[in-house]
């Protein structure tokens, strides 16, 4: 290592002229001064140097100039860096050079030598405008910059400076040090990819005027609830500590860390430290653009239907991706506003409705009905008691669909209703697609499964499908009760009925082992249109408790609500599912939680709760006969036992297992205290937020993938590797809903752990009006791009804006270019 000596009294930068004495002041405190230094101050002529810096022979400098006293963390910081150059694989050494002597930035020939610049310093003005000129023209010319903690406080007067070290610290930043977690989002990126998910550490930690993601590309945050982040703070945002973008024709990473002299002689420090500067002296690439805002286009790619007609969309309800990149759609089977609606059970067309199924075909960018089936699902709006959620309700295609066609639907036939008794049945069906002229004969179907459900009352219908890669097919099935009976709680009154069904007790539904309703099913499709059961579900239907007869073994989950929206890890075989809450607004000491809508990761058959405990086994209180407005005692989760009248399955059920994430209009996965019997307290004073960074109101959650990225396929709209592995989750509505990817610990995930990280996706699949506004399905593409559908405004019908969305990235290739990779690269 080369030191250059101190010089504490070196000449200080001029201020310029009519520089407020307060704004100086404000300037050493950490502060930015509300404009930058003037144009002209900055304008020295541009040095020569060589581009990109710095040369096979790899030289980093660590500039540690300060405006006051020398930072503590000099020495220890210029030793981490000097260690990580001459340690670790031959091809990835640099020398380093250290100096407090600005007067470097205005010598080309030896600036022009360094790969990499690090700053050590301190607040306030470092450098002269000349020799900040020097500086950009270091990066301009593809220099590589690391700034290191108060490094954003340096050169408060320079925007250029901002945007180089992409944010400033927030005045009234804790300054103590303080033991806290950082979640490490980005697992590929070579300053984080061998970090741990959860970092326990201890430093000090900035606030800032601005959070600067979406503008950078943060790498990791900390958790605000593991320390005291004092004024300033995040809150339900997410809370940046390292970042880094291709900035000015350089690279820029900046890390808020290293505030104590300790981190330096951190293991996982110096190896964030130490990725960080192979990326900014071109020993490696890295992508430092993968969730830039800017880098994302999203486009509307379905016109609206003509007047009258569902021609281009019906009311979405779905859509799945064929691998030559056709997309099919369904909708639902409500018409357009115009369209007859009717209620009358005793006409013979009662809730009649066209289910359709879309197919948006890339090549030529236009839209073909592919097949129209007749529905029951069109009772227009109303009451619980009038409208209807049933339809053409979820759609999937064979991992064999190139060579056979084979297309699944989830739907609910007009011809199998009941008038008298208001029964209908929902059905697993297949049909045939003529794959060259994208057309489906009806005639061809083949009714795998078939079951019974009322429809005297509406909600909550389903829809999800997916096919592991062992060909077993899932399928989504809501409850079909009525929320109206039991105050927006339990959904457990068993009292209200038609003709002897039940209509709002989910205990005959969801909690019945003897039901395939509000459950996920799995079966194995034959070829000759039955199906065999997979080993592993949560029944086998051959069980002999309780006098046998009281099992479905389709049933691989039970207690789920309405699970509209399901998917399947193609790397893995997990199953990922949301499903939409109840309705109450407030959680009760006397009933149980407020409505959670709710994800979970399915690792094993299970029962997920519903409607017994939800969230992280968070209880209801049962209701029974003859008074279902009286409360009796607290379900024990563990222990559950259904002792509906309604019920014909068994008394004692699976136990309820904790799920991953669930929010309420008051925010994301409330948890109380819990008294001696283990029950909650429900008291919203007492409530504690695992999950800050998302919130309900309305809701009602859309499961999305997990992404995996293809380094095989050549695509230039691919969302990048950053996105690996990460699991989509978003809602309906748009308001303060989530709407991100989630980052899982797979050791935890499977038992109920909550997500590591999230990154908001507001912004890249945009909300509010021009937008995304009512997210009904989202998908990918082979080619990387995502597909997403707008339901519309309003319910039971499509509008103008109900339409099919592409998402696609244009960030382009890691950073730097290979042609400019020192050494052996990576």
């Amino acid at each position: 290592m080369q030191r250059a000596p101190h010089h504490r009294s070196r000449t200080r930068r001029r201020l310029t002229v009519g520089l407020a004495a307060g704004a100086l002041a404000a300037s050493l405190l950490g502060t930015a001064a509300a404009s930058a230094e003037p144009a002209q101050e900055r304008g020295a002529a541009a040095l020569a140097l060589p581009s990109p810096p710095g040369g096979a022979n790899v030289k980093v400098l660590v500039y540690y100039g300060s405006a006051d006293e020398e930072s503590p963390t000099v020495d220890a910081g210029i030793e981490a860096v000097e260690t990580i150059g001459r340690t670790g694989p031959l091809a990835k050494r640099f020398k380093t050079v250290a100096t407090d002597d600005a007067s470097v930035f205005t010598n080309a020939n030896r600036l022009g030598t360094f790969n990499a610049v690090v700053f050590l310093t301190g607040p306030g003005d470092v450098l002269d405008p000349e020799q900040e000129a020097g500086l950009e023209a270091y990066v301009e010319a593809g220099g590589g910059f690391v700034g290191i903690h108060d490094a954003a406080r340096t050169e408060p007067y320079s925007d250029w400076y901002t945007g180089l070290v992409g944010a400033r610290p927030a005045a009234g930043s804790p300054a103590a040090v303080q033991q806290a977690t950082v979640e490490v989002g980005d697992r590929v990126n070579p300053a984080t990819r061998n970090l741990p998910l959860e970092w326990k550490r201890a430093d000090t930690w900035f606030n800032w005027e601005a959070n600067p993601t979406g503008a950078v590309h943060t790498v990791a945050s900390v958790r605000e609830s593991t320390y005291k982040p004092g004024e300033g703070a995040a809150g339900t945002e997410d809370h940046p500590v390292s970042w880094c973008r291709d900035y000015d024709g350089g690279r820029s990473f900046y890390t808020a860390m290293g505030g104590t002299a300790a981190s330096f002689a951190e293991t996982d420090f110096r190896a964030h430290l130490r990725g960080a500067l192979e990326w900014t002296s071109r020993l490696t690439r890295a992508d430092c653009k993968a969730t830039i805002d800017a880098n994302y286009q999203a486009e509307r790619i379905t016109a609206p239907n003509q007047p009258g007609q569902q021609d281009q969309i019906g009311e979405p309800h779905g859509l799945t991706v064929a691998p030559d990149g056709k997309v099919l759609s369904i909708g639902r089977g409500g018409g357009t506003a115009t369209d007859p609606v009717v209620t009358d059970w005793n006409d013979p067309n009662v809730g009649k409705g066209t289910g359709r199924i879309y197919v948006w075909d890339p090549k030529t960018e236009k839209v073909s009905v592919a097949a129209s089936l007749t529905v029951f699902g069109n009772r227009g709006g109303g009451d619980e008691l009038n409208k209807t959620e049933e339809g053409l309700l979820g759609i999937t295609l064979d991992p064999q669909y190139e060579s056979n066609g084979w297309v699944y639907v989830y739907w609910s036939p007009h011809s199998q209703i009941d008038r008298d008794t208001q029964m209908g049945k929902r059905r697993i069906s297949r049909f045939t697609m003529d794959l060259a002229t994208g057309r489906i004969d009806t005639a061809s179907e083949k009714v795998l499964l078939q079951w019974p459900m009322q429809i005297h009352s509406c909600c909550h219908a389903g829809g999800g499908m997916a096919f592991d890669s062992k060909g077993n097919l899932y399928v989504g099935v809501g409850d079909n009760n009525s929320s109206l009976y039991s105050d927006g709680y339990s959904g457990n009154n068993p009292e209200p009925n038609y003709k002897g069904v039940s209509f709002a007790d989910a205990r005959r539904t969801a909690g019945n082992t003897n039901n395939l309703n509000g459950k996920i099913l799995r079966i194995h499709p034959e070829d000759d249109g039955t199906y065999t059961l997979p080993a592993g579900n949560l029944f086998t239907g051959k069980e002999t408790a309780e006098g046998g007869g009281k099992t479905r073994g389709e049933i691989y989950a039970m207690g789920v609500r309405n699970p509209a929206r399901l998917s399947i890890d193609k790397k893995t075989d997990v199953l990922y599912v949301g499903w939409v809450g109840p309705d109450a607004g407030e959680p009760s000491t006397t009933w149980g939680p407020a409505k959670y809508d709710t994800f979970a990761v399915i690792t094993h058959a299970s029962n997920r709760g519903w409607p017994y405990c939800m969230g992280n086994k968070q209880p209801y209180r049962d209701r029974n006969l003859p008074d279902p407005d009286k409360p009796l005692g607290w379900y024990d989760c563990d222990h559950l036992k259904n002792e509906s009248p309604n019920n014909d399955g068994l008394v004692g059920i699976p136990p309820a297992e904790a799920n991953n994430i669930w929010y309420s209009p008051q925010g994301g996965a409330p948890d109380y205290p819990r008294g001696d019997d283990g029950v909650p307290v429900y008291d919203p004073d007492q409530a504690t937020y695992r999950l800050p960074w998302l919130k309900g109101g309305g809701q009602a959650t859309m499961d999305g993938p997990v992404y995996r990225f293809d380094p095989t396929y050549k695509s230039s709209v691919k969302w990048p590797q950053y996105w690996d592995g990460k699991w989509f989750v978003a809602d309906f509505y748009d308001a303060t809903n989530p709407r991100h990817a989630v980052t899982m610990d797979p050791a935890n995930q499977g038992e109920g752990g909550l997500p590591v990280h999230a990154d908001s996706l507001r912004k890249i699949i945009p909300v509010g009006d021009g937008g995304i506004r009512n997210l009904m399905d989202w998908k990918f593409a082979p080619d990387g791009s995502l597909y997403v559908l707008d339901y519309g405004r309003g319910f039971f019908n499509s509008d103008s804006e109900s339409a099919l969305w592409r998402v696609t990235y244009t960030g382009g290739a890691p950073t730097p270019a290979a042609k400019d990779l020192v050494g052996k690269g990576a």
